[in-house]
């Protein structure tokens, strides 16, 4: 996905502002496995996907808890890093390669202090990452497994192709074995 379609797509820009925001957009390139982001770490960049995939993921009692799966056209960014500039808790892992588009989050902020549309995209970026947070834990609280599952397939239908079933499992807050008989009963 270009960076252009990934920028307006959170909010329309004017011409000026998109070159500023492309001017200081960097294409980055990076291995499946590689953790791009980790936890109790100031995380000075947001990145964008371009291609690839990538979960996010925190340790919680010797286990990874799965809460996001991003994919092409989606933000990866410590929201507390972004608008705090304090430590995140999460990590995030790419699950195949993966060629990103990488902005410094101090150059974004100089951007909100000399531009008015910019400034707005960035208020549009953290309140849809908002509305993003809020959905999942929405669903995670309302409905079964079975009704979790069909909803992230129904949204997401590539997603067992691309992801390990267990990461999926954790996201959905279930076990391997609970997942295997859902996907049986399915058929």
């Amino acid at each position: 996905m270009d960076i252009k379609d990934i920028l307006d797509n959170i909010y329309p820009l004017s011409p000026e502002a998109l070159g500023k925001l492309q001017s200081i957009a960097e294409e980055r390139r990076y291995p499946k496995c590689h953790m791009l982001i980790r936890a109790g770490r100031i995380e000075d960049y947001v990145y964008f996907i371009k291609t690839g995939i990538a979960r996010a993921f925190s340790e919680m009692r010797e286990q990874n808890v799965t809460f996001w799966f991003g994919q092409e056209g989606d933000a990866m960014v410590s929201m507390r890093s972004y608008v705090d500039g304090k430590p995140g808790y999460e990590n995030i892992e790419l699950l195949e390669d993966c060629e990103l588009y990488q902005i410094n989050a101090a150059g974004l902020q100089a951007l909100f202090q000399q531009d008015i549309c910019i400034a707005n995209w960035g208020r549009k970026f953290a309140e849809k990452e908002i509305i993003k947070t809020e959905n999942r834990l929405i669903k995670l609280q309302i409905g079964s497994a079975s009704e979790r599952y069909k909803e992230l397939i129904q949204e997401n239908p590539t997603l067992l192709q691309r992801v390990p079933l267990g990461y999926i499992a954790s996201y959905l807050g279930i076990s391997a074995v609970s997942l295997s008989r859902i996907r049986a009963e399915k058929g």
